[in-house]
């Protein structure tokens, strides 16, 4: 599922989505959302939105722990997450 940037149901409920049950996870997924979410290929936004559906343990695991996904489109977008600046 491809969320479309024109519609703002769609980008909300991506946002929701990136409401975890970590708070680090929480400010870093909803800034990478807000940041870069709209620039992303189709092929990332569909990982950012298959990210999302993963339990919490493993998107802390590679955005926050250092662990390296073996997928590398996945290894792609965790590199861009881990990049976003959170203010």
């Amino acid at each position: 599922m491809i969320i479309q940037d024109s519609d703002p149901s769609n980008i909300a409920r991506l946002r929701w989505q990136c409401r975890r049950g970590m708070l680090e996870l929480d400010v870093l997924l909803e800034a990478f959302l807000k940041q870069h979410y709209v620039a992303l290929s189709p092929r990332l936004k569909r990982h950012f939105v298959q990210l999302l559906e993963l339990p919490d343990p493993i998107i802390h695991a590679w955005c926050v722990q250092g662990q390296q996904p073996e997928d590398e489109a996945f290894a792609e977008l965790i590199a861009s997450i881990r990049a976003t600046r959170v203010a």
